[in-house]
């Protein structure tokens, strides 16, 4: 058992070398979890290349904070922020009183900001115009004589320094039901009436699908949001000469257009950008769009090396704890103990707690903290079943080893963990097919795997998209446990197999 265990930790760490293996210098370019960003996000990625560097763009990664550190952390060259953002969230504590200031504070820190890019693409609120006339409702100001109506707001607005917190203290809102969700469910929910005032980014192409009407904000406690591109000071000089191009060139009513032709016409968002590209700059280049059976593969892999380095190194280190917990009751609760306190976590906030650790232990990536978290959330069940199953070894075979002259090693070796072993691997199987299902959540992160066209399709409201990776996370929890029963017969003795299926 021990031999086959250090086989997998081994094949787990070569792994983790591969994925690491290539330092060829690449642009990364990336963006927030809204079609907008993605879209400028690829035209970043087009121009790059076009300057003969290999760029790589990094979809829907999360909100602010994330892509923030991220391009800090040099984990990214390039994302496209808005200078609301920059003021009101990112150095809400210094009075920045215009773009001259602000480009100062970015290059204290090492980052040029390009643009801004021409369009102002700014919060508002929305409701459906027939509530907001039967309530006498044209200006957030009004919001306050109704607090029976239900509030939703996307995930980030709730906290972010600009948003909910100063938008209700500003106005003196105090509604019954505020909620958080995604951005995008929240204009289904005001469709069907789930809910009554959400917030808007008034490029958005759903506020005239919808039919919403935009609240005056009537306290101007919204700032400007200037598109604009943020760039690494080690970044090759041609990169940002390149970006330069689109500084002043996107309209309001072109990017409301491009916004459309993705959340309606179902257009692909690089086949958006480099449509804008030529028409707009004369620059003809060849966007990539995967079909259905390269994107299947990539997320695959990426899927399979999450679950892999983080279950290898779960099993490394769970077993031996599991065999001492078993050993010694007493320190035994309090290894088990702490492993189920990692349990309680919400597995979001903990991908994003690890994302700061994790850089500062220099592990690269954005892979990484989801492998450490997969790793954390898989040793329960590895723990716990080891300690039974070594506990629940008779006691009558262990006086009978001792017996025959067996020192404590070879009794562990010999006769403990063979006894335990279906119980043991009963734990790796049940951590295995757990982490197939929260391996989704890396994408959050930018990590990859079956949770990113689960993401992009409640972003796009594509169901074909949502199964395109919900049906191989399933598919794969089910190989994963077939491969594990067949485990049982190359790794339990026969005899334990018979007992136990008797």
């Amino acid at each position: 058992m021990m031999r086959e265990v250090r086989f997998l930790a081994v094949v787990c760490m070569m792994l983790a070398v591969v994925v690491h293996a290539d330092d060829k210098r690449t642009i990364t370019i990336g963006s927030k979890s809204f079609t907008e960003s993605v879209i400028l996000g690829d035209m970043a990625s087009q121009l790059v290349v076009e300057t003969g560097i290999d760029a790589e763009h990094r979809r829907e990664i999360g909100g602010t904070r994330i892509l923030w550190q991220a391009l800090l952390a040099g984990q990214l060259d390039i994302y496209p922020e808005y200078t609301g953002t920059l003021i009101q969230e990112i150095f809400a504590d210094q009075d920045i009183p215009d773009d001259a200031a602000l480009r100062r504070e970015l290059d204290n820190v090492d980052i040029d900001m390009i643009g801004p890019l021409g369009f102002n693409n700014t919060y508002a609120l929305g409701m459906q115009p027939r509530v907001a006339d039967e309530r006498g409702i044209t200006s957030i100001s009004n919001l306050r004589d109704h607090p029976d109506l239900t509030f939703g707001f996307s995930n980030e607005f709730m906290d972010r320094g600009d948003g909910w917190p100063s938008l209700s203290a500003r106005y003196n809102l105090k509604p019954q039901s505020v909620r958080g969700l995604h951005h995008d469910l929240a204009y289904r929910s005001i469709a069907d009436g789930t809910l009554d005032v959400i917030d808007l980014y008034t490029t958005d192409a759903e506020i005239q699908k919808y039919g919403l009407r935009m609240l005056i904000d009537d306290l101007n406690h919204f700032p400007r949001y200037d598109a604009v591109l943020l760039v690494r000071h080690d970044a090759p000089e041609s990169v940002r000469n390149v970006l330069s191009r689109l500084a002043g060139r996107i309209s309001q009513d072109q990017m409301i257009a491009m916004n459309a032709r993705v959340k309606l016409d179902g257009q692909p968002e690089s086949i958006v950008a480099a449509s804008f590209l030529a028409d707009t700059l004369n620059i003809d280049t060849s966007p990539n769009v995967d079909g259905f059976w390269k994107r299947l593969g990539q997320t695959t892999v990426d899927h399979l090396i999450l679950v892999a380095v983080s279950l290898g190194a779960a099993v490394f280190v769970a077993v031996p704890l599991g065999v001492l917990a078993g050993m010694r009751p007493t320190s035994g609760q309090a290894i088990i103990g702490a492993c189920g306190i990692v349990q309680t976590i919400p597995s979001l906030a903990l991908l994003v707690i690890l994302m700061k650790p994790v850089r500062w232990l220099g592990a690269e990536g954005f892979a990484a903290p989801a492998v450490v978290a997969l790793f954390l959330y898989s040793l329960l069940p590895i723990v716990r079943n080891t300690a039974t199953g070594i506990i629940n070894v008779p006691l009558s075979l262990q006086e009978s080893a001792t017996a025959l002259g067996l020192r404590p090693w070879a009794r562990l070796r010999l006769v403990s963990l063979p006894l335990a072993s279906p119980t043991i691997l009963a734990g790796i199987k049940t951590s295995a097919v757990i982490n197939v299902g929260f391996a989704t959540l890396g994408a959050l992160i930018g990590a990859g795997g079956y949770g990113q066209p689960i993401m992009t399709g409640i972003r796009l409201d594509d169901y074909r998209l949502i199964l395109e990776g919900a049906v191989p996370a399933a598919l794969l929890a089910l190989v994963v446990q077939g491969l594990f029963e067949l485990a049982e017969r190359r790794l339990v003795p026969r005899g334990l197999r018979l007992k136990r299926h008797h």
